[in-house]
């Protein structure tokens, strides 16, 4: 039976940064995947050669002493992920379709507040007071600042008031709270149910700027890969944990794999979707409030994906400068309580995004769109497996990709002749090629005062970290997986650890 000081079980961004943090701290790392290649939702796939994101798109965080650059800084990749950032105005655009109205998000947290005064000059003083309050939370929470994540942290006020409440308090203006409320979309929670704290956390880096990656999810990937050879890191795809064995003391002895080998290890860390994680748990050694805890954790919104190309298959001419990264989000209405309803009715919020990507010698101007879906619209199908799928579910899927393709010419109309959809993907899509239960996009729901699987788990040397357990997204799961190593490492040296890479 083969030892390791830790596994890590899932290879998304959240098990691959646990597993570099581990092994950079001299612990021997086994990194196991469900699937035969690493990279969860990072991991891009391919049509007619072009590469498309899966599950990222883009992300805050890169500006200097950043959250996102000082944790690629401690992992040594920081050189390997180049950030290619939205910098038009123009290039950040949200659109009201009822009320006919855009408006552009600039780069920079003074030029945003500036901007967002200037569109609605009546309500300066709650701009102010808005962005004032975000960037409180975000400077009192310790886990969004690594030369203070081995202070103890702990919950702040604004954690037990919802967005909504913030928001109706400041301004009666229902644009401005749908624009203040516009990056729910980015952790797929109702305005009404998520924390003015947790969204200031998710919202903050966007705020300063918003950058998509050149090569998207693969660069992390191949940027992982290159330092876990360095680290000696083990990686096993295709395996999981299919029983925990030798429980004694409340403890994991014995975890057999898929593949009938028997492992042990101090610590077993999931980054898993925590309903994959009750499974493979024994029932026996948990109690009946964790099991109700978790089964009452709700999906958040889902994705309907449409992946495109404008112009023919071949190549394009388009530069960096007139096809450079942009996001457009469209909004039917202001009321984003609405739009995250599983009852709403009519379209859905949508987000466009466009980026050059290079397939071989030739560059293609790729135009991808992202609309709000809902478990509750694929009932019918759920049963189902992708590749064996009815008649229904396809005509389905042809009706929504015309309707958003439409949405789409709508804004761009000089594509209205040249944009090709080349795939679609539903949540089912999501769920049956990623491992999540439900499809959803961002995990579990993390609603106001909901306890999430984090750090240690019933089972001593189990722990638990990812999109679901502090902050969905990129950097809230890389966030978790540094918070959950101060435990694994040890407060003192991980102190010291993080201190030194910091300062290299």
């Amino acid at each position: 039976m083969k030892q390791y000081d830790d596994i890590v079980v899932g290879s998304g961004i959240s098990g691959m940064t646990l597993a570099l943090l581990l092994g950079l701290n001299g612990h021997s790392v086994l990194l196991l995947e469900k699937q035969p290649r690493i990279g969860g939702s990072m991991a891009r796939f391919r049509r007619k050669r072009i590469p498309f994101d899966t599950g990222f798109h883009f992300t805050g965080g890169f500006y200097k002493n950043g959250i996102l650059h000082d944790m690629l800084t401690v992992l040594g990749i920081g050189d390997l992920i180049k950030p290619v950032y939205v910098s038009r105005e123009r290039d950040n655009r949200l659109v009201f379709e009822a009320e006919q109205a855009a408006y552009d998000l600039p780069t920079g947290y003074q030029a945003t507040i500036a901007k967002m005064k200037d569109y609605f000059p009546s309500d300066a003083k709650a701009i102010d007071r808005y962005f004032e309050m975000v960037e409180s939370v975000c400077l009192r929470t310790v886990g969004m600042d690594l030369r203070k994540i081995t202070l103890p942290s702990g919950f702040l006020d604004e954690d037990y008031v919802s967005l909504d409440e913030v928001l109706n308090g400041l301004t009666e203006n229902s644009t401005l709270k749908g624009i203040l409320a516009g990056y729910s979309m980015c952790y797929g929670v109702r305005p009404a149910e998520i924390s003015f704290a947790n969204h200031s956390r998710v919202s903050y880096g966007l705020y300063h700027s918003v950058a998509r990656v050149e090569d998207g999810g693969d660069a992390f990937i191949r940027a992982f890969e290159q330092r876990a050879v360095d680290l000696d890191i083990e990686i096993m795809p295709g395996a999981y944990i299919a029983e925990c064995a030798d429980i004694r003391d409340r403890r994991i002895g014995r975890f057999v794999l898929n593949t009938g080998e028997e492992l042990s290890c101090d610590h077993c860390i999931f980054t898993i979707h925590p309903h994959e994680i009750l499974k493979t748990l024994p029932r026996a050694h948990v109690s009946k409030a964790f099991v109700d805890r978790v089964s009452d954790f709700e999906p958040s919104v889902g994705i309907f994906s449409v992946y495109g190309v404008v112009g023919s298959d071949d190549s394009s001419d388009d530069t960096e400068d007139s096809f450079g990264p942009s996001l457009l989000s469209l909004f039917p209405i202001s009321d984003i309580n609405r739009l995250m309803d599983p009852r709403h009715e009519g379209d859905q919020a949508l987000l466009v995004t466009r980026n050059l990507e290079r397939a071989g010698d030739k560059v293609h101007s790729v135009v991808n769109a992202c609309e709000v879906s809902f478990v509750e619209n694929l009932e019918g199908w759920k049963e189902s497996k992708s590749g064996k799928r009815p008649a229904d579910y396809s005509e389905y899927k042809e009706r929504r990709v015309e309707r958003i393709r439409e949405r789409i010419i709508s804004v761009y109309g000089e594509y209205r002749d040249s944009y090709q959809v080349l795939d679609a993907a539903t949540p089912l899509t999501f769920r049956d090629y990623l491992n999540s239960p439900d499809g959803s996009a961002y995990g579990v729901k993390q609603k106001i005062g909901q306890f999430n699987l984090f750090g240690r788990l019933p089972l001593r040397n189990a722990y638990a970290a990812g999109q679901s357990s502090l902050l969905p997204g990129l950097v809230g799961a890389m966030m978790s997986s540094f918070i959950v190593g101060r435990s694994l490492v040890g407060k003192d040296s991980y102190g010291g650890f993080l201190k030194q890479r910091l300062e290299e």
